[in-house]
């Protein structure tokens, strides 16, 4: 190269600044995220009927025996609480991992069918097969990769065009939807209420049965997505341009497909499909950070911090006790409603 096309020092400091100013944001707002978490979280253990102060929740937490406290808020509250935090960070990594990996926000679990096709095998599992407990979790993990790995197969061609797979998961949903409809259709007055906390996502009657299979899985599958980051990231550019840089393409979304969707079956057999989290946290995490730079662990505590306000608030906001899922149900749909309109006005494509 000759002198003459070699940066200027002045350009060189520039971008090197850039990048170190990029990275410095990205660090605070990462801090910044963890931080409300915490005090999120704190507060679902705090805040009830009865209120208790913050030494003797973590009292309660470190296993000491506290008189009231140790029942409410070591067997009631707490377990909610992680459950709350286990499923935030499940469906924000698993709906960035798809929307990165897919290039377009609408590619999320929610949208393409994978957890409408969990809620109804779920609800066809109470009601006409009688089930109930880990007979219905495991129905609802089996029909996440199963609803999954259809999706993937019907829009293989040569590879896996992202607008291909969001129209053929709409459609799987759909078909997911009218197969839920016949099912509460037949269902008997017991039957309904339990499958529909399968349709709205319910953090109600959690218990650490439920949590730690949720917990356990977000251990295993977290790493091996947050390992995939890099090569996520550059499937950002297209695949051929990942191909040049050296990621295999294929390989590393079906890694990412299998952990995603693992995430997502084990935190939909806990606590149902809690609408539009992994829809929500990747852009609002790109919104905080900035579009450089690995997107998986802003949008894993974006996801938490909403599943845990979103708790808070259907229980104690709205006068009456919400499921979570309505209350982030209501927080989705219309930005659901403003992404698409906001793509058709700007003349692309979904």
């Amino acid at each position: 190269m000759t002198a003459g096309l070699l940066p200027s020092p002045a350009v060189v400091d520039a971008v090197a600044q850039g990048r170190l100013h990029r990275a410095s944001r990205r660090r605070w707002v990462v801090l910044v995220l963890a931080a409300l978490v915490v005090v999120a979280f704190a507060a679902s253990l705090m805040i009830g009927r009865t209120s208790y102060p913050p030494l003797d929740v973590l009292r309660v937490v470190l296993g000491e025996d506290v008189p009231g406290a140790s029942f409410t808020v070591g067997r009631l509250r707490l377990p909610r609480a992680v459950l709350a935090v286990v499923a935030g960070l499940s469906f924000g990594l698993a709906g960035v991992t798809f929307q990165t990996m897919l290039r377009n926000p609408l590619a999320s679990p929610d949208v393409i069918g994978i957890t409408s096709g969990a809620s109804a095998a779920a609800a066809f599992a109470i009601v006409f097969l009688g089930w109930d407990g880990t007979a219905v979790s495991v129905t609802a993990i089996v029909a996440a990769l199963g609803i999954a790995l259809l999706v993937y197969a019907l829009a293989f061609k040569d590879g896996v065009a992202g607008t291909r797979l969001i129209l053929i998961g709409i459609g799987v949903a759909a078909m997911s939807r009218s197969l839920t409809s016949y099912v509460l259709s037949r269902a008997g007055a017991w039957d309904f209420a339990e499958a529909l906390r399968w349709l709205t996502g319910s953090l109600n009657g959690t218990s650490w049965d439920a949590t730690v299979p949720a917990l356990l899985a977000l251990l295993v599958l977290a790493p091996v997505l947050l390992a995939q980051g890099r090569q996520l990231s550059a499937l950002l550019l297209g695949d051929d341009t990942a191909s040049a840089l050296g990621v295999r393409v294929e390989r590393t979304r079906v890694l990412a497909i299998v952990a995603a969707v693992g995430l997502l079956a084990f935190a939909t057999a806990a606590c149902g499909p809690i609408a539009f989290v992994s829809f929500l946290a990747g852009p609002i995490a790109a919104r905080v950070v900035g579009p450089h730079g690995s997107l998986l662990v802003p949008a894993a505590l974006v996801g938490a911090l909403l599943v845990l306000v979103a708790d808070l608030v259907g229980q104690f906001a709205l006068g009456t006790r919400f499921p979570v899922g309505v209350v982030t149900g209501v927080l989705g749909a219309p930005y659901l409603l403003f992404l698409i309109v906001r793509t058709h006005r700007a003349g692309g494509s979904l």
